[in-house]
């Protein structure tokens, strides 16, 4: 399904490009702002990967063992938008997204405690993607749906100093909400003057965990809006989205896995395992293959909370994406 691309035809009022000077690494209201806009501005985003650079079509499970998460998230921004004060609401509508043709999805080393199921991936992993328009190929003949997002959207917090991106916060960040994706609306809780807007960490695809720590990282435009709202009063990010709510957009076949504990994290880890099993016994795929395509393209779920002692979350995945028999 085409991602819902709305802003080819906006006239975009400010272009940042991924040039150093555009670019910062942690969350701090001290920065200056690289460019001052008007509610109902336009402006373009270029936005570098998730881990600066350091992976690239050519790169290897082994080169990225080795990459350094400090910093991580290189951050385009900040905006500053006039007239924004605490108190009030930033709302950015995501206009538009286009990736570059490629991206990638790894994993770490299991001794640095990253992912869902760090025990179990002693060694790293990694694919590097070919996105052509709005599918990336994997192994196997496997296509995943795209609908690209940004991993980090937010503002400035009020608290002084640098803070890392890796965690979010009550005003945004690193929130990986998969269905932030082009027509969608995201309401900030402002909390300095000029807001101090930032965006990165762009994602082509993602099921809902993003289970080995990545989605399907991809160096991006994004194209956004913004208003400034002070009739609403919010403590944490909130959005409006048309979704897909599934990776086709509509009701389709889903293949799920459950995983039962009196720990909703522990819960989720057996969701995940288990689906995994069912990729490498019945799709062939190798255990690293299947680990990583569950954070591409698997949506978890919380199924219920309210028989204790035992939860249960399920993991889903969409059968559309493998080849025809």
């Amino acid at each position: 399904m085409p991602h819902r691309d709305v802003g080819e035809s906006i006239e975009v009022d400010h272009r940042l490009s991924d040039a150093d000077e555009n670019i910062h690494a942690a969350w701090d209201n001290s920065l200056d702002p690289v460019l001052t806009v008007e509610p109902g501005d336009v402006v373009r985003f270029e936005c570098r990967d998730a881990v600066d650079r350091q992976v690239d079509v050519e790169s290897t499970a082994e080169d990225f063992a080795s990459v350094s998460f400090d910093p991580v998230h290189p951050l385009t921004g900040p905006v500053e938008v006039e007239g924004a004060e605490p108190g009030d609401v930033l709302e950015v509508e995501l206009l538009s997204f286009q990736h570059k043709g490629w991206g990638y999805t790894g994993f770490l080393p299991g001794d640095m405690g990253l992912g869902l199921l760090p025990e179990e991936f002693e060694d790293a992993g990694l694919h590097v993607w070919d996105l052509d328009g709005d599918v990336g190929r994997f192994v196997n003949g496997i296509e995943v749906p795209l609908d690209p997002f940004p991993g980090v959207i937010g503002v400035a917090a009020a608290e002084d100093g640098e803070f890392d991106t890796l965690p979010p916060r009550s005003t945004g960040g690193n929130m990986d909400v998969k269905h932030m994706t082009a027509g969608s609306t995201v309401s900030l809780p402002i909390e300095v003057e000029g807001a101090l807007f930032s965006i990165g960490d762009c994602h082509a695809a993602q099921g809902d965990g993003e289970v080995c720590v990545t989605g399907i990282e991809a160096p991006m435009f994004v194209t956004a809006r913004f208003d400034v709202r002070d009739d609403l009063d919010i403590e944490q990010p909130q959005f409006e989205t048309t979704g897909p709510f599934t990776p086709t957009g509509v009701d389709e076949p889903m293949y799920a896995t459950t995983g039962i504990d009196d720990d909703l994290m522990e819960a989720t880890k057996k969701a995940i395992r288990h689906m995994i099993d069912h990729l490498h016994d019945h799709r062939g795929l190798t255990r690293a293959e299947a680990y990583i395509l569950c954070s591409a393209i698997v949506d978890l779920k919380i199924n219920e909370v309210v028989d204790a002692p035992n939860w249960v979350v399920s993991a889903y995945l969409p059968e559309s994406i493998f080849p025809e028999e």
